[in-house]
């Protein structure tokens, strides 16, 4: 199997733990229009999909997706810093993998305004060699585009590329741009919710992503 070489990463719920503030948002915007409430569970099945796929169902109605999506954006900015936190081991574990010389990307399904605000406030910005946002594709996750579009950028390969992610909606279009899969499950989703995607790895913490990765460089060098 090649080397690995580039690790890309979704940001909600594989770098940065923020879906009680994504939850939290998507209940207040249904209140502030008067929609029926949905539960906690309905939203988890569209988290890492675009606010555009997850609000779809009321894209018929003149100007109804923008105004919910501006209502989001206010409430989930307001309270932003005060609810996002970065899981435990992340910021090691990706400062190991540039240490170790691979490029890393960050491939997400938000915009690159909320992107940029969730890795400064961790201190992740500085450790991505490229970012890739929902603005930015014209087809999201998990159309292959996001994560083609990365591998693109960083002049990668493929097949020493792996992107790890906390959906099966991250699964599917790294897959699908033929590259590794890597499932991060210190996320919200277990292996129930993520083995029909088929991840071609199951990573129990950030450091189970740098032993994967110091491993397979091992094992891809040349012996003396």
């Amino acid at each position: 199997m090649p080397t690995l070489r580039t690790v890309l990463f979704d940001l909600d719920g594989t770098l940065i733990d923020s879906l009680r503030l994504i939850l939290d948002s998507y209940h207040h915007t249904l209140a502030q229009h008067g929609l029926p409430a949905r539960t906690d569970e309905d939203w988890l099945k569209g988290v890492g999909t675009p606010l555009t796929a997850q609000l779809s169902e009321w894209r018929d109605k003149l100007g109804t997706v923008e105004a919910m999506i501006a209502t989001y954006r206010e409430y989930n900015l307001k309270h932003h810093d005060r609810m996002v936190t970065v899981y435990p081991g992340v910021v090691d574990a990706v400062r190991e993998i540039k240490a170790a010389g691979l490029q890393t990307g960050l491939v997400t399904s938000k915009n690159r305004g909320g992107a940029l605000r969730g890795l400064k406030l961790v201190g992740l910005e500085a450790l991505m060699d490229v970012l890739v946002c929902a603005d930015e594709v014209t087809n999201p996750k998990p159309h292959p585009e996001p994560v083609e579009k990365a591998v693109s950028l960083l002049g990668a390969d493929p097949a020493t590329t792996v992107y790890v992610g906390d959906s099966v909606h991250d699964m599917y279009s790294g897959r699908a741009a033929g590259v590794r899969t890597a499932a991060a499950l210190w996320g919200p989703f277990g292996r129930a919710d993520l083995e029909q995607s088929k991840p071609d790895y199951w990573l129990e913490t950030p450091q189970a992503l740098v032993t994967l990765v110091r491993r397979n460089r091992e094992r891809g060098e040349p012996k003396a």
